[in-house]
């Protein structure tokens, strides 16, 4: 029988940490919309950048989100971390500096969007949002198997 048990605070933060992109859940246009992101953890805050136009003025409407990031090995070897909080555009210079050095430090690729503009593949250029969830809850849940670092223990 499959064995699933809450994880522990140090758990939810080690799988944020390192797996990196996940589900972000919100409303748009009163109805339910997920759309996939990469996002950083420094601390306790979680960052992601995103173009204006890519849902912004729908988070601004209504800033609730829900993200869901999953580690999966099989259907009885998993583990999931769901963040429900407020997402704030992050609009002063030093936050935005501050956010795009952790971003830089975690993934060196994306040193680009120091510049806060992307061209799409037409050539249209577009100001990139820097947001950050304000988490006010946090819970994750982990089959038994070799997904679970307390299954992993107890057998070597």
């Amino acid at each position: 029988m499959l064995k699933i048990e809450e994880m522990r605070p140090d758990e939810i933060y080690e799988l944020l940490h390192k797996i990196g992109y996940g589900h972000l859940g919100f409303i748009d246009d009163g109805k339910p919309q997920v759309m996939s992101i990469h996002y950083y953890l420094h601390d306790t805050d979680i960052y992601w950048l995103t173009t204006e136009k890519m849902k912004h003025h729908e988070l601004d409407a209504n800033p609730e989100v829900c993200l869901q990031v999953e580690e999966v090995h099989s259907p009885s070897q998993w583990r999931s971390v769901l963040v429900s909080g407020r997402a704030e555009c992050l609009s002063v210079e030093p936050d935005t500096d501050r956010a795009i050095n952790f971003i830089k430090q975690r993934n060196p690729a994306f040193a680009p969007a120091s510049n806060r503009t992307w061209i799409d593949s037409w050539g249209h250029g577009e100001a990139i949002a820097i947001y950050r969830i304000e988490c006010e809850q946090m819970s994750g849940r982990m089959a038994d198997g070799a997904s679970n670092p307390r299954a992993q223990s107890l057998s070597n």
